[in-house]
């Protein structure tokens, strides 16, 4: 049984509608498809820049939404593990990615989940993370 990460762009592009995203969303089981702490923490910090307007209010509306259908990936010890290991290893390999990037590969590595993403070239740099592109 597969499981997947959701990464912060993913999860951008669901809030926006587009729909060979949301078609790739629902092949899979919404218990199986995990949404965590730090994508959750950079999908508001985006909506609080974003001015008041119908816009802003939409796109937290259908977060709310997509949030309310998709369990969390909760921070345990085994994510802050991983988040250390990943992180000593990028930099030893001058390959550092921002810390919220880091975070998300690592509740991937500790559920053994794939991380679906639109970033495969950033994320490639993480040794022991399975990514797919959605």
């Amino acid at each position: 049984m597969a499981s997947y990460v959701l990464d912060t762009n993913v999860v951008a592009a669901l809030m926006r509608g587009e729909g060979q995203t949301e078609d790739r969303l629902l092949r899979e089981k919404p218990n199986e498809v995990y949404l965590v702490q730090p994508v959750i923490a950079e999908v508001e910090y985006g909506l609080a820049r974003l001015p008041r307007s119908r816009k802003r209010s939409d796109l937290a509306k259908r977060f709310s939404l997509l949030a309310g259908l998709l369990p969390r990936a909760h921070w345990s010890d085994e994510v802050s593990q991983s988040f250390g290991s990943v992180k000593a290893e990028l930099e030893r390999l001058g390959q550092r990615i921002e810390d919220f990037d880091v975070a998300i590969a690592a509740h991937a590595i500790a559920l053994d989940a794939t991380l679906a993403t639109r970033n495969l070239a950033h994320f490639n740099r993480v040794s022991r993370l399975e990514c797919e592109s959605w």
